[in-house]
């Protein structure tokens, strides 16, 4: 009896430690963010295999791809640490809170990315691995940088969150091509009216931080609100796409429209109307169609 007494206030103690642990890294590498990058890239992969699914590969490529996914994360937010403490949403992240250290950050960051790149290289594919670095580094040095000189570098950073898709494509089929780049095109255009409702919502919070977003140089709102509908109308025609290269069915190309014009109702609302609810309407609408658009396609993949 005095062992097991002995034992339990030690299991007791390890246990917080262990998940305050566990959160902590979740929010180092943005658990969220990261498992729609490995969303994206397993339906991109899914879409680009012919045949029986190889469940290895696909593993893989999930695999190489959290860890630079991770790795991004982690150096991103050590780059931004100093601005992250000035913003509400963003003060209680690891490095600003104190929780982690910057040089246990640089050392995680840096062996999750290599590591993540020469994982991809030797148990995928060389052009997945190099689309790999392509995403890593135009997302740490390209746009990370431009967010506190240009509010383009919401366009930018578009482009990196793009290729995740892209990556399981190649990592299937071990080339580009059109397909792919269809797939490519819908994250990109996803992403403008779901960063710009963000970006609205906590536009002040931004411009004290020292990020340049274009609700903050944009005070009516009227360039916002034209972005908004001008690239979730690019969104709907572009989504179009894999029905063109018959990639899939009428099924897909049906709720393809059908969400589409939700999403596009949204972001004409938000901009006729350049109010905190309807910035939130736009932000959960986003958050809705692209799972739902992604289902859609796997459902009706024609190409076995």
């Amino acid at each position: 009896m005095k062992a097991t007494a002995s034992l339990s206030p030690s299991k007791s103690s390890t246990a917080p430690a262990e998940k305050a642990l566990l959160q902590v890294l979740g929010e180092l590498v943005k658990a969220r963010l990261t498992f729609l990058v490995l969303l994206t890239t397993a339906v991109g992969f899914y879409l680009g295999w012919r045949g029986t699914l190889d469940g290895w590969l696909l593993a893989h490529t999930l695999l190489g791809t959290a860890l630079v996914a991770c790795g991004a994360a982690a150096l991103n937010q050590l780059s931004e640490r100093e601005h992250d403490a000035r913003m509400r949403r963003t003060a209680d992240r690891p490095l600003p809170s104190g929780r982690l250290q910057p040089e246990t950050v640089l050392i995680l960051g840096g062996a999750s990315s290599v590591v993540g790149l020469i994982y991809l290289a030797l148990a995928v594919n060389a052009l997945t691995s190099l689309l790999g670095a392509v995403t890593l580094g135009s997302y740490l040095f390209v746009y990370t940088p431009l967010k506190r000189v240009t509010w383009l570098n919401t366009a930018v950073g578009a482009v990196p969150g793009a290729l995740p898709p892209l990556m399981g494509w190649t990592a299937a089929r071990g080339q580009l091509s059109g397909e792919g780049w269809a797939l490519f095109g819908i994250l990109f255009f996803w992403q403008i009216p779901h960063f710009l409702a963000i970006a609205w919502l906590y536009r002040e919070e931004y411009e004290k931080a020292g990020f340049v977003m274009l609700p903050s140089v944009d005070r009516g709102g009227v360039r916002t609100g034209r972005q908004a509908v001008s690239h979730t109308m690019g969104l709907l025609i572009v989504s179009l796409t894999p029905f063109l290269l018959h990639l899939t069915g009428v099924v897909y190309v049906c709720g393809a429209l059908l969400l589409g014009a939700i999403f596009l109702v949204c972001a004409a609302q938000f901009s006729r109307q350049l109010t905190a609810g309807r910035a939130r309407q736009l932000f959960f609408a986003s958050i809705l169609y692209l799972p739902l658009l992604l289902g859609l396609m796997v459902l009706d993949k024609l190409k076995y």
